[in-house]
């Protein structure tokens, strides 16, 4: 028995000395032959790690027995993991790391067909969703936030729709795309903007400067192209739900499926807002309130010669609205309860197809139908819209030129119950075909000189034939020095009142003076792109842009002539926007990543030989993304934030008491992120740390909120508001006066599953 007992604890202390048994794991990380310094090695099994010193070398001691994943990154260079099973003893291993920082990214905006980033004439910013969660937002719109020279522009403080401006440009000049299709346009500039899951997005990309010779109308100030994930490359299922202390709460899903040679993409984006909060005290809703719901489905198809295929659709529904806090559907439309109520329902179909021919021939199509019932108090806003696209492009090669041909036609309908589709006392619906011809060269005079032509024609049944050429030159200075010019034109239909907020809501008096021609625009742009590796393991990326951009013609709001109007005309001079950029990408590693971006821009008009300054354009704006990482923690730490210049704001009379100009204001967040279990990241932080709110720096924001029908208000026999007891202010109520969210400090929670 005792000889027994010797045995078992003989097998016990040779299996508990095994446990006990410590490693070491040794090696050296490299790239191109060369060893990488500072570069991070980590085990995340037991967070557990070290930093390669000068040579290359690393050294990880008393690592327990067992099967382990060991990591090893780079600022600017691609991580790259591998498995060691450790039974005693030391290991070796080797790392050999390959550069991959955004320079090298693959982007398509700027020619309309893949080309590395560095490589394009066109400057093109890419964000993929690593920078988009740094601050968790439920849509693309707001997500925007803290892009250098990109700001999301609320328009209404009722109900918060808001447009997108480009370096000072106002948002209808901002062209939205999904997967390089045009279907964010018109009544959806306004709505559309909402309702894509960020989950599946594979990367955003922004061109700043127009790009009406590729895209035709809209693009005139710049554009911005939402590109989803492709099916075969999307995690099985992905799962994104968070919350904020307000009540909001939004949840992506994603879910990938193969079927043989096809693999599909099912997104699902829900956002609910259903808390009025009167924060101000205005007895108005601070927040509009929301139950949005979007479907988006991606199908890819494999080819023989891996010839392209996919169609995606997408079903949009949004039941918002905001008012006095008493408002309810049963005084939706009528004058006793103020509220803007908007049901919008949409459908989107989009799709590539590369022709079963030896030439690169790419057909790409879409349509939208969008269908909008609306109120904004008493005046109700039914529109529907529908927009065809269809494009063939041919890419070919001709020895050193690299052309690319196009032919597109675009079919509009629209028609509403304003005055936009009538003709007398009949409705009469605009339907619009814009057949398109464009062409483009990239000609490569040698390795370091670059060299792009291209030009447009559209013919516009309204206004005739409509010519746009750009031109865009690329030196390469060295591999890690980058000068690109881009000059062009750009033109612009405008929709007033699918783009115009301001039309529709408040006591304004619209009035169009004239037949509105088109905008059309002449731009130059500037851009230098330097890349830097110092010693200590960093790495700088420095963008600088200059540009000017001149319009001939701009149909802008005059809130000025009439504070009781808004006037529409054709412009009787010119208006210019100029500024200068600059954003800078750091990646230390010490753990410690910076982006940071600063932009000083003058946008004026000048009628009639006076100058003003642009409505609701800052001077200057600064952005940041920090970020740090504590590996033994498995915790990031993301600070955000951004800063705007004053801005000039649109007020009603000479005795508006509210400040003509906005204060310099800043919204600041923060972030920790915890990823240390499998498949799941835990998130949550505070946005809005200052609790700054519009509302600080002014008396009031909504004009006459006490009397949102004006049933009070005394006009002259002009039409114009006079001064009363009730009324000394002589406003009408107007609730226009907004130039940034109004929505203070709150906390928010959430949580990411990912399963590749």
């Amino acid at each position: 028995m005792k000889n027994k007992f010797t045995w078992i604890k003989s097998i016990v202390l040779i299996i508990a000395s095994s446990a006990m048994a410590q490693n070491t794991v040794n090696g050296k990380v490299e790239s191109d032959g060369e060893a990488l310094p500072f570069a991070n090695v980590y085990i995340s099994q037991l967070s557990k790690g070290a930093v390669t010193d000068d040579f290359g070398n690393f050294t990880l001691e008393n690592i327990p027995n067992g099967t382990y994943t060991i990591s090893a990154s780079f600022a600017g260079f691609s991580k790259e993991s591998k498995t060691i099973n450790l039974n005693g003893g030391t290991q070796n291993v080797r790392f050999i790391l390959k550069e991959d920082n955004n320079l090298n990214e693959v982007v398509i905006s700027g020619t309309l067909k893949p080309v590395l980033r560095i490589e394009s004439p066109v400057p093109v910013e890419v964000y993929t969703p690593t920078f988009l969660k740094k601050n968790p937002t439920p849509s693309v719109f707001d997500a925007l936030q803290n892009v250098n020279g990109v700001r999301p522009q609320l328009n209404c403080n009722v109900c918060n729709t808001g447009d997108i401006h480009i370096n000072g440009l106002e948002g209808p000049y901002t062209l939205v795309l999904i997967d390089g299709m045009p279907i964010v346009s018109g009544l959806s500039t306004v709505y559309g903007l909402s309702g894509i899951p960020n989950s599946l997005i594979e990367q955003v990309e922004i061109v700043k400067g127009p790009a009406s010779s590729l895209y035709g109308s809209e693009a005139v100030g710049g554009l911005i192209n939402v590109i989803t994930k492709l099916p075969e490359y999307a995690p099985r299922l992905s799962v994104d739900v968070f919350g904020t202390t307000w009540g909001e709460i939004n949840t992506d899903i994603g879910l990938k499926k193969d079927y043989g040679k096809a693999s599909t993409l099912l997104g699902v984006n829900y956002f609910n807002y259903s808390n009025p909060k009167d924060e101000n005290g205005d007895n108005f809703t601070d927040v509009t309130l929301q139950d949005r719901i979007s479907l988006f489905n991606k199908w890819s198809f494999k080819r023989k010669e891996n010839r392209i295929a996919s169609l995606a659709g997408r079903f949009f529904y949004e039941d918002r609205w905001g008012g006095e806090m008493n408002w309810n559907p049963s005084y939706r439309g009528g004058d006793e309860v103020y509220g803007e109520s908007i049901y919008t329902t949409r459908y989107e179909l989009l799709g590539t197809y590369q022709l079963p021919i030896s030439e690169k021939v790419l057909f790409n199509f879409s349509y939208t139908d969008h269908d909008q019932n609306s109120v904004y108090g008493d005046v109700e806003y039914m529109a529907q819209q529908r927009i065809a696209f269809g494009q063939f492009t041919w890419d070919k090669k001709f020895g050193k030129h690299d052309m690319l041909f196009g032919v597109a036609g675009r079919y509009n309908y629209y028609d509403d119950n304003t005055t936009a589709t009538a003709v007398g006392d009949q409705n009469d619906p605009e339907e619009i075909l814009i057949p398109s011809l464009f062409v483009q060269d990239e000609y490569k005079l040698n390795e370091k000189n670059t060299l792009l032509v291209g030009a447009r024609y559209d013919y516009d049944e309204r206004h005739g034939n409509i010519f746009t050429p750009r031109l865009a030159y690329r030196l390469k200075l060295s591999a890690n020095d980058i000068i690109r010019l881009n000059t062009g034109t750009g033109f612009r239909v405008v929709n007033l009142f699918t783009e115009d907020h301001a039309a529709l809501t408040g006591a304004r008096e619209v009035i169009i003076e004239g037949e509105l021609d088109p905008e059309r625009s002449y731009n130059a742009n500037l851009n230098y792109l330097k890349k830097l590796y110092l010693k200590g393991g960093t790495m700088l990326n420095f963008e600088a842009s200059a540009w000017y951009t001149y319009f001939t013609n701009a149909i802008l709001p005059d809130y000025d002539t009439n504070p009781n109007q808004i006037i529409y005309s054709n412009l009787n001079g010119h208006a210019i926007s100029k500024g200068l950029g600059f954003n800078l990408d750091a990646h230390f590693s010490n753990r410690f990543k910076a982006i940071l971006g600063f932009t000083y821009q003058d946008v004026t008009t000048t009628e009639d030989n006076i100058t003003t300054q642009q409505m609701l354009t800052e001077k200057f704006s600064g952005t940041w993304a920090l970020t740090y990482r504590i590996f033994k923690y498995n915790l990031s730490i993301d600070y955000t934030g951004n800063v705007f210049g004053p801005m000039r704001l649109p007020l009603l009379s000479d005795l508006d008491p509210r400040p003509d100009y906005s204060p310099t204001w800043s919204i600041q967040n923060i972030q920790f992120t915890y990823d240390g279990i499998k498949n799941f990241e835990l998130y949550g932080g505070v946005k809005n740390l200052l609790n700054w709110t519009p509302a600080k720096s002014a008396p009031f924001l909504i004009s006459r909120a006490n009397d949102p029908f004006d049933k009070e208000v005394v006009f002259d026999n002009s039409g114009n508001a006079v001064a009363t007891p009730n009324n000394p202010y002589a406003l009408t109520f107007d609730p226009n006066y907004v130039y940034a969210p109004n929505q203070g400090i709150r906390g928010f929670f959430g949580l990411r599953y990912t399963l590749l």
